[in-house]
This record gives structure tokens, C-alpha cells and sequence, in this order.
């Protein structure tokens, strides 16, 4: 991406693209938003930053109607959870009986985490320091950070553990498991994290809440 002409602009386009964002509500936008407060310096002139990521949480945060959007784009991916205890795996296709550990386990857990970040204008753009600040001004509550950092934990964990073994076996790198493949405790602990993450998306669907 840095070497994209389009992102390789002067702090006031910048400015410009995130008020575009903030005032049009197309998939194109909340997606491009979504990325782009993720956005840290990693070198040149650092201070050309916090001004601008600071006058962007403000000024996003206020919006009502961005803030919905975002919400309500970050509830599009949810975890893969079946009826009776299972896991909701793919039907057809090359994974099939597999579940998609990155888009449907680990990215509702970052796309929450954006929301709490966007709502209490942190300024962190790890997902695990955003659950803990989120935590520590009040944006979600203690029991519920907790409970989302060790579901993620969970969640990454036995991704990478699967990728580790993919790895060893001489196969290629997905993001894909299958649950027939962990133990018994292993897959009730994923089930258990998805639950969290699905509860969490529940409440952040119904408290639309924008920090003032």
C-alpha cells in the first residue's frame, strides 16, 4: 500500500480522504475507513500523524451515522457457530468442512475492537491494546474485554497452531481448519471463544452508543 500512488499524499489529502469516509455511507468507504484507522508511522516525520489521527477520532466519533455504519459493518463477519453445539463449516468447495479462522475468527474480534477504539477515540491500533483501553475508559466493561482478549487468544492460537501444521505436513498455508481435526477440549474451547465474540457483536449491534 505505501507504494500506491493514492496513499502517498500530503497530511491534507489525507485529511480529505478521511471526511470523505466519514460523510459517505458506501461499502467502499466503511471499508477503506476500517483499514486506514489502522494506520501507524513507520518512518519519515512521525509528528505528521498524531495531529491528524486525533483530529480523525474526534471529528468520526461525533458522527452518529458513521459510527452506525461502521458497527454495522464490522457485524458482517460473524463466527461459525451451528446448531446443537457444532460449528457452521463450509458445505462445497475445496475446504469443505472447514471454517475460516481469519474472516469469520479473527477479524470480528479486530473489527469490534475498531468500534471501541472509534467510540472512545484511542489512539492504539493493536487489537489486544484497544481492548484494554476500551476497557479502561469504560467503553466496554471489564468482564466483557476479558472475556473477547482470551476468546482471541483462543482464536489465534489454534490458527496457528493449524498453520504450524500445515507447515510440518509440507502443505500449503490457509487460514482454514477443520474441527474434526481438534480434540474434544480443543474444539469446545473454540466454540466457547466464537460464543464470546457472538455476544459481543450482539451488544455492540444493540448500544450504538458514541462516546461524547
Amino acid at each position: 500500500m505505501a507504494s500506491n500512488p493514492r496513499w502517498c499524499q500530503p497530511v491534507r489529502i489525507w485529511r480529505e480522504y478521511f471526511h470523505s469516509w466519514a460523510i459517505t455511507h458506501e461499502p467502499a468507504s466503511q471499508m477503506l475507513a476500517s483499514v486506514m484507522f489502522d494506520l501507524r508511522p513507520i518512518s519519515g516525520d512521525t509528528s505528521l500523524y498524531g495531529p491528524l489521527q486525533a483530529e480523525t477520532l474526534e471529528n468520526a466519533s461525533k458522527n452518529s451515522i458513521f459510527v452506525a455504519h461502521m458497527i454495522a459493518n464490522s457485524l458482517k463477519r460473524t463466527p461459525p457457530l451451528g446448531l446443537i453445539r457444532g460449528f457452521a463449516t463450509m458445505r462445497s468447495g475445496p475446504y469443505r468442512n472447514h471454517i475460516d479462522m481469519k474472516h469469520h475468527g479473527v477479524i470480528p474480534v479486530t473489527d469490534l475492537a475498531r468500534i471501541y477504539a472509534l467510540q472512545g477515540r484511542i489512539t492504539h491500533v493493536n487489537t489486544r491494546a484497544r481492548l484494554l483501553a476500551a476497557q479502561e475508559i469504560g467503553v466496554v466493561s471489564q468482564a466483557g474485554s476479558r472475556d473477547l482478549i482470551d476468546a482471541y487468544d483462543a482464536i489465534a492460537l489454534l490458527r496457528l497452531q493449524n498453520q504450524a501444521t500445515m507447515v510440518k505436513q509440507g502443505r500449503e498455508i490457509s487460514n482454514y481448519l477443520a474441527p474434526g481435526d481438534l480434540s474434544d477440549f480443543e474444539r469446545n474451547a473454540l466454540r466457547n471463544a466464537f460464543i464470546v465474540v457472538r455476544t459481543m457483536q450482539s451488544a455492540a449491534g444493540h448500544d450504538q452508543r458514541v462516546l461524547g
